[in-house]
């Protein structure tokens, strides 16, 4: 939706009715939180998008919104809070707006320099869970190596989740290991992180009991992608068929699992068929697939055999 132009605190005041289109008429005062609001809907914001906004900026929570809705904001928020409202009609993450987003139950920061966490990627963590706390499972400390970790997400909601994983993370970019840094050290979780590119991160002969990892996984030529222009594109697309780097992460794990491992992957809603082939075709066995929330076929993954 294209932002609607001038921006300040004049966005967020009710204009009057007789005021030509062409010139409206300053307002005399500052809008009141009821009057804010109402003016970031006209913008195509949804009411809750609109008051986690507002309530960012005034560090106020839904209820004191709603109990005092006429109260008046200073020109610096009413000129700060339609500013972000026109960010956010022109598609920017709601994530990067606050600076947070919740995840499998924690509160991660977010910035720009990762990908936004998804509720579908609590599928993967929950499969990861499920192994981990099975009665058949071996390892009491099992060593997890989350690749690809952006914020954290995944290798932070399994070392809260499971507290007896040795877990590890990695990531090509060093800016999105600093967030994911800063959430492990605010949140007191302990997870090694190290940079590189899939496997060249990891020592060659490190093995791992458990290897999960949400890669890159959206086709080069796909017509949303240009939609999701604010998040970090080698996040969202390693180009081509969209499996280039679920492909890596398959051929290098024989290597550095443990026998009777498990990888366990996400990919996209039709890519299900082609990660079992795959993962079928490197000697992996239990192949699976588990769907998301919204029943689309999410997770695919498999065993190593053991020794």
């Amino acid at each position: 939706m294209t932002p609607v132009p001038g921006g300040g605190a004049t966005v967020l005041a009710a204009v009057p009715t007789s005021a030509p289109a062409s010139a409206p008429t300053a307002p005399t005062t500052a809008p009141t939180v009821a009057q804010a609001l109402a003016a970031a809907r006209t913008l195509g914001l949804d009411r809750l998008d609109a008051s986690l906004l507002l309530g960012h900026r005034l560090q106020r929570d839904r209820a004191w919104l709603i109990a005092h809705d006429d109260a008046p904001l200073s020109t610096a928020d009413a000129q700060a809070y339609a500013a972000t409202c026109q960010r956010r009609a022109a598609g920017e993450p709601l994530a990067y707006l606050v600076g947070e987003r919740e995840f499998h139950g924690l509160r991660l920061q977010v910035t720009p320099d990762v990908l936004v966490p998804r509720p579908d990627t609590e599928t993967l963590v929950d499969w990861a869970l499920d192994l981990l706390r099975a009665p058949t499972w071996g390892p009491a400390a099992p060593r997890v190596l989350d690749l690809g970790t952006g914020s954290g997400a995944i290798a932070l909601a399994v070392a809260h989740r499971h507290p007896a994983a040795q877990v590890s993370a990695t990531d090509l970019s060093a800016a999105a290991l600093v967030v994911a840094a800063g959430n492990a050290q605010r949140l007191g979780l302990a997870v090694a992180f190290a940079q590189g590119g899939w496997w060249s991160a990891v020592a060659p002969a490190a093995r791992f009991d458990l290897v999960v990892s949400n890669p890159p996984y959206i086709a080069g030529d796909d017509p949303h992608l240009p939609a999701l222009h604010h998040e970090p594109t080698l996040a969202l697309t390693p180009g081509g068929d969209g499996l280039g780097a679920l492909r890596q992460i398959i051929a290098g794990a024989p290597a550095h699992l443990a026998p009777g491992g498990w990888l366990l992957l996400e990919h996209g809603w039709d890519q299900a068929e082609a990660v079992s082939a795959l993962l079928q075709a490197a000697g992996f066995e239990a192949l699976g697939t588990r769907c998301d929330i919204e029943g689309r076929p999410r997770c695919t993954g498999g065993r190593w055999p053991p020794a």
